[in-house]
């Protein structure tokens, strides 16, 4: 950033009305245990299985609600903390025991599991969320589902103390998919006392008054500006929090939260655009930490609905055509793992994701343009999501410039944020456009269950193939040790290679900067701050 540059958006933050809440521990930052945060992010609830509710909330989930089980976390190479998908701890269940046939759980509660309120979790609360969240609907049911978990008849109270889930088939997704943010474990006796025949699962208390036993408690919830935690002291059933209380501002603009922290007037910044990352490691003065996102790519999505990308040569010469090392250098300022110029048309292993076997090259893309019956190239539109332009905007200019090179013309389509989700995803209208998608459960099959069958949410490109569906319905709830495992993954692998519906461009990192009396940042799959682990030296 030049200085000018800079002075103008450090101007800009100064004059922003500072946090309302105790503005001098804010403006003392983190000297007396308070941490500031700064986000683009706007929560819209507190309840995680409400309809409607965003991404950004996942994360106040994450941290004022407690789960049965929790993933563990890893120390990369490179010093970053991650978490550990292999790894699954205790958190409300103190243990657990799997029937011979693995189609029940059995967990025994921690006795010193409390909600806020003092009164012990029990089965009888365990029991009550998870019906919740099965029979609410919306992205929550269905993330349920995806482990074997859909009727509240599954779920049984032994006794008090004692849970068990009982699935229709063994599946490997069964555990890992508690450990995600969705089977939050809410204070039942608190929410039934404001349940209504209308609304018997209190979606509206809930959605502003939490009922919890995380490490932390919501104290204030400013819609769109900023939201405070207050940390549990009488958390027991894991390690309690070092900082006591977190303030979370949500500023829009990128330059200004990178203005804040640039002056000490914030702690630590989530989801940093690639260039800041860039900057702040040449700069040195501002700590950075991330890693790539597990299961996750940056892709192009060309949607099969439409012609002509319902013709796969098409498909691959736009493949061919795409100028991957300046995207990952100018567009991810190289904070992202390649997924271009796989040497084999075959998979050798089922790593996932792994780099496709595409790398620029004109000529190829122009023959099979011309096979496809497009020598001349074509019009159309490629859209992106204004809400992720830090690297959609970069990525779609160049692109545009580089399909000119084979005929095809595109028109850039600016599509806000709020209205992203509904276009893309729900409609799936959009012809050719950019899309991030990254499977909470770190199978490959899993990945594939989301973003290539049909009709599943993050198959935006409408891709239908009946031998990718039926691998996919055979592997899902396998055991990776199962011998026709590797066989399967490595024919969806292969079939994606070929049609190329979703054409990955990286696997992106996700980063944070900080400053560097701030530790114990770690990086999670759903991509929100886990506020519990972080720490001053």
């Amino acid at each position: 950033m030049e200085r000018r540059d800079f002075m103008k958006v450090a101007a800009a933050a100064s004059v922003l009305p500072f946090l309302r809440y105790l503005p001098t521990e804010a403006h003392a930052a983190s000297r007396d245990g308070v941490l500031v945060i700064v986000s683009g992010h706007t929560i819209n609830s507190l309840d995680l299985h409400r309809q409607g509710t965003n991404r950004p909330s996942y994360e106040v989930t994450v941290n004022i609600y407690d789960r049965l089980v929790r993933f563990g976390l890893k120390t990369l190479e490179d010093g970053t903390i991650s978490y550990d998908s292999t790894k699954i701890e205790p958190q409300i269940a103190k243990s657990w025991e799997f029937s011979e046939d693995k189609k029940s759980i059995t967990f025994k509660i921690d006795e010193r599991a409390k909600f806020w309120d003092g009164t012990p979790v029990t089965a009888h609360d365990v029991k009550w969320s998870f019906d919740r969240a099965v029979s609410l609907g919306g992205f929550p049911t269905v993330q349920m589902k995806a482990g074997s978990m859909s009727d509240p008849k599954q779920f049984v109270v032994v006794d008090d103390m004692t849970f068990r889930i009982d699935t229709p088939i063994a599946s490997k997704l069964t555990l890992p998919d508690l450990a995600v943010p969705i089977p939050f474990i809410i204070n039942s006796k608190v929410a039934k006392q404001h349940a209504t025949p209308k609304d018997p699962w209190a979606t509206e208390y809930l959605h502003k008054t939490p009922a919890g036993s995380g490490p932390y408690k919501i104290a204030r919830w400013d819609a769109g500006q900023q939201y405070v935690y207050e940390r549990n002291d009488n958390y027991e059933i894991g390690t309690k929090p070092a900082i006591k209380k977190v303030i979370v501002r949500e500023v829009p603009s990128a330059s200004t939260r990178r203005a804040l922290l640039e002056r000490k007037d914030a702690d630590l910044y989530t989801d940093v655009p690639p260039k800041d990352v860039k900057e702040f490691k040449e700069q040195g003065k501002i700590k950075v930490s991330g890693a790539p996102v597990d299961n996750c790519l940056h892709v192009l999505g060309l949607n099969v609905k439409y012609k002509p990308f319902d013709n796969k040569k098409v498909r691959q010469a736009i493949a061919y055509a795409l100028p991957y090392k300046e995207i990952l250098s100018s567009g991810a300022y190289g904070r992202g793992e390649v997924m271009f110029g796989a040497k084999e048309s075959k998979p050798s292993t089922i790593k996932w994701p792994q780099p496709f076997p595409y790398d620029t090259n004109i000529e190829k893309a122009k023959k099979l343009l011309e096979e496809a019956g497009f020598k001349d190239g074509f019009e159309t539109t490629l859209s992106y999501n204004l809400g992720m332009a830090d690297w959609e905007e970069p990525t779609a200019l160049l692109i545009q410039e580089a399909l000119k090179k084979i005929g095809i013309k595109i028109k850039l389509d600016k599509i806000p944020g709020a209205n992203w989700r509904t276009a893309a995803l729900v409609e799936k209208r959009l012809p050719m456009h950019l899309e991030n998608f990254g499977g909470w459960l770190n199978y490959p099959d899993y990945y594939f269950f989301w973003a290539y069958q049909y009709g599943h949410l993050f198959n935006s490109s409408n891709y239908k193939n009946e031998e990718m569906e039926t691998l996919v319905e055979k592997t899902l709830h396998m055991e990776v040790n199962n011998p026709e495992y590797e066989k399967s993954i490595k024919q969806m692998i292969e079939i994606a290679f070929e049609d190329v519906p979703r054409i990955p461009l990286y696997q992106p990192y996700l980063d944070a900067a900080m400053q560097k009396d701030v530790d114990g940042y770690s990086s999670w799959f759903h991509r929100q701050l886990d506020c519990s682990t972080l720490r001053k030296s």
